[in-house]
């Protein structure tokens, strides 16, 4: 654990309002079913593990292997591409090892990044966990959800990026639970985000805090009459019609991630907006510019909302992983026309360039400004 700092205010943060009307869940319009699940034999002996099984089974799942011992056996197929679908379609259920459960800062996001899972079984191609992840693309969800939520009590009031920051400070310290997997995607399967937003919600912490998730999907009536306390912020990442149209397989449709949004804010949740990849292509002002208009007809008055916005970027690692899997992509991903940015230990890293990145954070900055007066926009990247 890092050096203490200063803890913030003790107090919780404010309880959320009551909706003023029952709440209506938009209708999913995309659940996953993996074609196999493996289990391993530590997950199984866990309490939340055996939660997972019981909701797997209910929820239709037939092909479900216990392994004897804790190592996932080779996936294979005929060839990479079909290796990489049969990974993308399986459903591990582990428990991590330490050296994951040991929480690290998440700029510019969070103060700690807390995983429920690790691997997504959307299909956007140009998708961040391809440069972060080695191995096949399989979903692992972690068996071990209720030992590390009682373990979060000594992480608050020591974080750098909201906790530690006077900008940010009244979020509270605050655990990204999206960093290498899409929560929301998971949840009809193992209950893991409703069990972390209950516990946020309702333990007695030494401070304020915040849970952080990000989604593409819309499966939210699971969520809805939960005590979560105002300390879960529900974002959503939403994109230009063309942009999710051409690049984000197996996601719920933009439309459905609105409603959704507007469901769990009007359940009294802080919500977010996070808009990434943002992408200029041809007519992108129109389209991002309905996008927000959309977002606000959908907003309660009232909503405590936050907006993110991040460009589209790459590294050579992760460009040489998304053409493998999705060989046919039209993503561009042409370092010519890219700036070259090098991380502190040199990370190299493709983004746009120096004029277009001005012109879109000056069109973004006021236009959300002018169609989400409101929101609070957290960071530009």
């Amino acid at each position: 654990m890092p050096t203490a700092r200063t803890a913030p205010t003790s107090s919780p943060l404010p309880a959320a309002p009551l909706a003023v009307r029952p709440v209506t869940a938009p209708t999913p319009t995309r659940l996953w079913t993996p074609s196999r699940v493996l289990v391993t034999r530590s997950a199984a002996e866990r309490p939340y593990g055996q939660r997972v099984l019981a909701q797997l089974e209910a929820a239709g799942v037939s092909d479900i292997e216990l392994l004897r011992g804790d190592r996932l056996p080779a996936l294979r197929g005929d060839g990479d591409r079909a290796a990489f679908m049969a990974a993308k379609q399986t459903l591990a259920l582990v428990v991590p090892p330490p050296s994951l459960r040991r929480l690290q800062p998440i700029a510019p996001s969070a103060d700690w990044r807390f995983d429920l899972a690790q691997g997504c079984p959307a299909h956007c191609q140009y998708c961040y966990l391809a440069g972060s992840l080695s191995g096949p693309p399989i979903t692992r969800v972690y068996a071990d959800l209720d030992e590390a939520l009682a373990g979060l009590d000594g992480c608050v009031g020591h974080g750098t990026v909201t906790s530690g920051s006077a900008a940010r400070a009244g979020e509270g310290t605050t655990f990204e639970a999206s960093c290498y997997t899409d929560p929301l995607a998971l949840e009809h399967l193992t209950g893991g985000l409703a069990t972390a937003i209950r516990h946020f919600g309702t333990h007695d912490w030494a401070g304020p805090v915040q849970l952080r998730a990000t989604t593409k999907f819309d499966d939210v009536a699971g969520l809805l009459d939960l005590p979560h306390g105002g300390r879960t912020r529900l974002r959503f990442s939403l994109n230009a019609a063309s942009v999710a149209r051409r690049f984000e397989g197996a996601t719920s449709p933009v439309a459905g991630r609105i409603a959704a949004l507007g469901a769990v804010a009007a359940a009294g949740y802080p919500v977010g907006l996070t808009i990434a990849p943002i992408m200029p292509g041809e007519g992108w002002r129109e389209e991002y510019g309905q996008l927000l208009d959309d977002v606000a007809a959908a907003l309660p008055t009232g909503t405590d909302l936050t907006v993110e916005c991040i460009t589209h970027r790459f590294t050579p690692g992760s460009k040489a992983t998304l053409t493998d899997w999705y060989p046919r992509t039209k993503l561009e991903m042409d370092e010519d026309v890219r700036t070259t940015k090098r991380g502190k230990f040199g990370a190299v890293k493709h983004v746009y360039p120096r004029d277009t990145m001005t012109e879109l954070r000056s069109w973004f900055t006021d236009a959300i400004a002018d169609r989400l007066p409101a929101a609070r926009l957290l960071y530009w990247t």
